[in-house]
């Protein structure tokens, strides 16, 4: 997702009608430390008494500039909460990165915050991280919405984890000439989204792209996924060339009783398809608030 996102970025994000939404009305954050773990950004929005959904985000991008168009929405309906995970923008700073480590994170966070319960939604990376949190923490998890995701990820290749270790190696001493957005910066409003998702971008360090890759690499929930007994929606972008479609209809064939929800885009289709995008989560997300709490969203202010 991360080349396509910034692509776009790169040329202004002039793109036309339903496929760009420009940021607004995004909640404010803050650092929040969790014990013994380290502090990573967070924020936390919509109507206190209102089921949890937390958000994860995709691989080089950030809590906020993953989810943007979504967020909005989905606090009319919910309390919504975001993180950076480990390395990624505002993130905890680690050994090692590993979608373990993240997964043990969103459960501490919600800790930290007095969550007891929560639906964890992740796109790409973000859905192998929710995964790991149903696996690892059962008894906090009360439904999954993956999207553009999959029962493990392509850099198992070693060819492909090679290629991205490569790419860190090469993009070290750029990232350290090339200035990076203070905490000022980043949450400082801009009219142009362009450059808002820059710098939201450069918060990542690029020289971790190997460490990213060897981390996504290590996960595979195929032997588990038939253990799965939450509600499941999966998000299939179908014109997805990261994430074949085949690959997160695996989710849906090995998940008991998942409800696939199709978006025509392409993988970085939260984002840069947005339009489309928002629409089909949300169905996803009310479908697996309704068939865990029996409960039917109520729009603020309606």
């Amino acid at each position: 997702m991360c080349a396509a996102v910034l692509d776009r970025i790169s040329r202004g994000l002039s793109l036309p009608g339903p496929s760009y939404l420009p940021v607004r009305n995004l909640p404010s954050g803050a650092m929040v430390e969790l014990p013994g773990r380290g502090s990573t950004f967070v924020t936390d929005s919509g109507p206190a008494d209102a089921p949890v959904i937390i958000l994860q985000h995709s691989v080089m991008t950030t809590g906020l500039l993953c989810w943007y168009p979504v967020i909005p929405e989905l606090t009319q309906r919910y309390r919504v909460v975001t993180l950076d995970h480990r390395w990624h923008g505002r993130g905890i700073r680690s050994g090692a990165f590993d979608l373990l480590d993240c997964a043990d994170d969103v459960a501490a966070l919600a800790d930290v915050l007095g969550i007891s319960r929560f639906v964890t939604a992740g796109f790409s990376m973000g859905g192998g991280i929710s995964q790991l949190v149903w696996r690892r923490h059962h008894d906090r998890v009360s439904g999954l919405v993956l999207c553009s995701t999959g029962p493990y990820f392509s850099t198992r290749d070693p060819h492909l984890r090679e290629r991205a270790n490569k790419t860190g190696r090469l993009l070290k001493p750029v990232y350290r000439i090339v200035p990076r957005p203070s905490d000022a910066t980043l949450d400082k409003p801009t009219a142009h989204t362009a450059l808002w998702g820059m710098r939201q971008f450069l918060s990542t360090p690029l020289s971790h792209t190997g460490d990213f890759g060897e981390g996504l690499g290590r996960f595979d929930s195929r032997e588990w996924l038939a253990e799965i007994d939450v509600p499941t929606s999966v998000v299939v972008s179908v014109r997805d060339k990261v994430v074949e479609p085949e690959r997160q209809q695996l989710l849906v064939d090995g998940i008991p009783g998942a409800r696939r929800f199709d978006v025509d885009g392409g993988h970085a289709c939260c984002v840069l398809g947005a339009g489309r995008f928002v629409p089909g989560f949300l169905d996803a997300v009310d479908a697996v608030v309704r068939a865990g709490n029996q409960y039917s969203p109520r729009i603020v202010g309606s």
